[in-house]
């Protein structure tokens, strides 16, 4: 086993119950080891932070758990479900959502229109139902939307609703983007490289709207993150990865302190 630092967390009341569990992954990419047995457990309603030195093996983690890579060996389980038995396009239905490094929305569509497309593959009409059944197409259209406004209230894009995502500034961007995957109605949130790009009083805002989502959906969140201001003073539980292992993992002010960290991000001996 890989020799980890382990700190006891203070749970707040969280019953350390897991929703994710992710055991002893084993990714290659030809003679490329890009996961070396790392394992964790992010709990239920917490905030679990995933970092590391770039090649780490952070995103390649992301990506098996949403079922883009499949590992060599390990185990996945979410809530019970392993994961790894699951195709790609099954995820999202088990109650997972994730944004991306680079943002994905659709210049040419308003806000809220990108936002409904966090919905619309499991609360559209069917063509069927919708030519039968017009007028349940029609309420049913007016309650995604009414969700969506909820959502786009909740991340203070209410006043740009209606805008083209195209020339919104990038920080708003970035909070569409997050907008679409929380209209998802996931249990776990995977945000990839949320503050990347923002300003220090942008990452200041996101991060309180971060707090709220977690507590106003009940979500559990799983992120990947280089700003160590943001992941210090939001995370519950941090998860440090180096070269595809698993170097040190517990609450933030004992991570940042740990010997192994320090030279991971440095390069040399503390």
């Amino acid at each position: 086993m890989n020799d980890v630092v382990s700190v006891s967390r203070d749970r707040e009341g969280k019953g350390g119950v897991a929703l994710l569990a992710i055991d002893q992954l084993i990714v290659r990419f030809g003679g490329v080891t890009a996961l070396d047995g790392p394992s964790l457990d992010v709990d239920q309603g917490s905030i679990c932070g995933l970092i590391g030195p770039n090649g780490a093996g952070k995103t390649t983690l992301f990506n098996c758990i949403s079922r883009l890579y499949t590992p060599e060996s390990g185990s996945i389980d979410f809530d019970g479900t392993n994961l790894l038995r699951r195709e790609p396009h099954e995820i999202s239905a088990l109650g997972i959502a994730r944004t991306f490094q680079n943002l994905g929305l659709f210049r040419t569509l308003t806000v809220r229109e990108n936002i409904m497309l966090g919905a619309y593959s499991r609360a559209r009409p069917s063509f069927t139902g919708t030519s039968l059944r017009p007028r349940a197409a029609a309420a049913a259209e007016r309650e995604l939307r009414r969700a969506a406004d909820d959502v786009l209230d909740r991340m203070r894009l209410a006043d740009v609703a209606d805008h083209p995502a195209t020339g919104l500034p990038y920080g708003t961007l970035k909070r569409v983007e997050l907008a679409r995957a929380v209209f998802q109605r996931p249990r776990l949130l995977m945000l990839d490289e949320p503050a990347s790009g923002l300003n220090h009083a942008e990452v200041d805002e996101l991060a309180g709207v971060i707090q709220a989502l977690r507590s106003d959906f009940d979500l559990t969140l799983l992120l990947v993150e280089h700003n160590m201001g943001m992941v210090m003073g939001l995370c519950d539980q941090v998860v440090v990865l180096d070269l595809g292992r698993k170097i040190a993992e517990g609450e933030p002010r004992h991570v940042q302190e740990d010997r192994r960290v320090i030279e991971a991000y440095l390069g040399a001996p503390a």
